[in-house]
């Protein structure tokens, strides 16, 4: 078994370990109730509605502009 081999191995290793990981993370989020970047509560519309949602509205859009 040479170098290339092993590491083959190691990389299919990780993967497979990746993988089964994330098949155990659930797939619904809860919303935060206070935005990340300025702490102002997160309408309880927002927070059904976006599953997950961690800004208000305006932090959002923010974010978005930066990138």
């Amino acid at each position: 078994m040479d170098d290339i081999d092993r590491a083959n191995d190691q990389a299919q290793y990780l993967l497979d370990v990746s993988i089964h990981l994330n098949r155990r993370i659930p797939t619904t989020r809860v919303s935060a109730q206070f935005c990340e970047d300025c702490d102002e509560p997160i309408p309880l519309l927002r927070q059904q509605t976006i599953e997950g949602c961690e800004t208000c509205v305006s932090c959002q859009g923010l974010r978005e502009r930066r990138r």
